[in-house]
């Protein structure tokens, strides 16, 4: 048995930490410097950690854990009137990117930087730019202390549909190929879903106030652990039965807890796992997990490119569905920077399409490339939209406290006003 992942352990907490404090400095969220980390110490630089299967498996449940604890620090009843909005940003989000991708992949191919890329290939594209990666948004937010906003939720709800709607898009694009699964199959999965997350949701609540209403208020320990099972569980079962994402899963266990009397207590649990290590460990990954070919002047002119494309689509496709829903502009560019991010997702996808021969090795840099660029760049973007609507919402807020003093001042001004009244009626009576 070999002993080097504590190694790596330690390099990557070391480094996430040490990095995390200097993008700090430079007014960024720490994020940027975990995903510096892996970068640097990764294949693509200094060669110092390489990916293993213990760092993946460990990444991953560190995005579960990140979904769920997002999850529970959801306000539902925010979430519940974020849906409609988080339906439109989500729609928009998938229909611009895919046209935009599929435009640019078939002018790149005009121009002679694709040779031999036929319209599948940039369709392909454009549906691999569908996909939003929420992990590294949601850990932005909460440093910003913007998650459990109108935007925050939002933003959290159109990536849960984003998820849904890009999987269909998947799916119709693989049938085109003619290696796809069977579309009406995969949506009546999707219904599947969320109708055991619903049966499962409404046991689980139950289930929790029972033992709560029994417990003596000792042995609290309990509580997360449960929460942690039906986490896993939930994950499990969309991923391994559904077809659905496993972080999907996670956040809907996190909306489930939330819903309880101890959410607060089980949240306050998970904090220090996920910052002590699972957090750490999953940013740092991503950028293990970047392998660089040789590139040449075209190639690089097109990667830089494509990165633009896919963070202005996003922005303006998601922008455009929170303008619909009655988002001010600036609201509707922080919607659009909070779901530019790309990851596993777009990966999963890009490597779907290279072992169906769809995709080209070729392709495979300049969509390594967008996925950490838009990783990096995302969070920068968030900190530079939120700059201004922070002194915004200070602005509105300092107005809102100003309004309701003064309405206490005149709800205090006319009850005096009534006393006065009672007491002149009563000195006239005594004359």
């Amino acid at each position: 048995m070999s002993y080097h992942y504590l190694l790596d352990l330690a390099l990557i907490l070391l480094s996430t930490k040490i990095l995390g404090i200097l993008t700090r400095r430079f007014q960024m969220p720490q994020v940027v410097g975990a995903l510096l980390a892996g970068l640097i110490l990764g294949p693509a630089m200094l060669n110092v950690l390489t990916e293993t299967e213990f760092l993946t498996q460990l990444s991953e449940l560190g995005v579960i854990v990140i979904l769920f604890t997002a999850g529970m620090g959801t306000d539902l009843r925010e979430l519940r009137d974020a849906g409609k909005a988080g339906f439109f940003v989500a729609l928009c989000g998938v229909l611009v990117p895919l046209a935009m991708g599929t435009a640019f992949g078939y002018l790149a191919g005009a121009a002679g930087w694709l040779p031999g890329a036929d319209l599948l290939e940039c369709v392909f594209l454009g549906t691999i730019l569908t996909a939003t990666s929420v992990s590294i948004t949601v850990e932005t937010l909460k440093e910003l202390g913007r998650l459990d906003t109108k935007v925050g939720g939002t933003i959290l709800a159109a990536a849960l549909i984003d998820d849904v709607l890009g999987l269909i898009a998947l799916t119709v694009v693989t049938s085109f190929a003619g290696q796809g699964t069977d579309l009406p199959v995969v949506l009546l999965k999707i219904a599947l879903f969320f109708v055991f997350a619903a049966a499962a949701a409404f046991g689980a609540v139950r289930f929790f106030r029972w033992m709560i209403s029994r417990a003596d208020g000792r042995n609290l320990r309990r509580y997360p652990v449960l929460a942690f099972v039906l986490c896993l569980l939930l994950a499990y079962c969309a991923e391994e039965f559904f077809g659905v994402a496993d972080i999907i899963g996670a956040f809907t266990a996190g909306l489930v807890i939330a819903a309880t009397p101890k959410a607060k207590y089980i949240q306050s649990k998970f904090e220090p796992l996920s910052y002590l290590l699972l957090t750490p460990v999953f940013f740092a990954g991503i950028g293990i997990q970047v392998v660089l070919p040789e590139l040449n002047g075209s190639l690089l002119v097109f990667s830089l490119l494509l990165l633009a494309v896919a963070i202005l689509s996003k922005i303006i496709g998601c922008g455009l569905g929170a303008k619909l829903c009655g988002f001010r502009g600036q609201e509707c560019i922080q919607v659009g920077a909070g779901m530019a991010c790309r990851g596993e997702v777009a990966l999963i996808v890009a490597n779907r399409g290279l072992s169906m021969g769809v995709l080209s090795q070729t392709m495979m840099t300049p969509v390594i490339i967008t996925v950490v660029g838009c990783a990096i760049l995302t969070p920068v973007l968030l900190k530079l939209v939120f700059r201004g609507g922070a002194e915004a919402s200070m602005q509105e807020n300092s107005l809102a406290d100003h309004y309701r003093e003064v309405e206490q001042l005149d709800i205090v001004s006319a009850h005096l006003l009534e006393q006065n009244r009672k007491l002149m009626e009563k000195k006239k009576d005594g004359e």
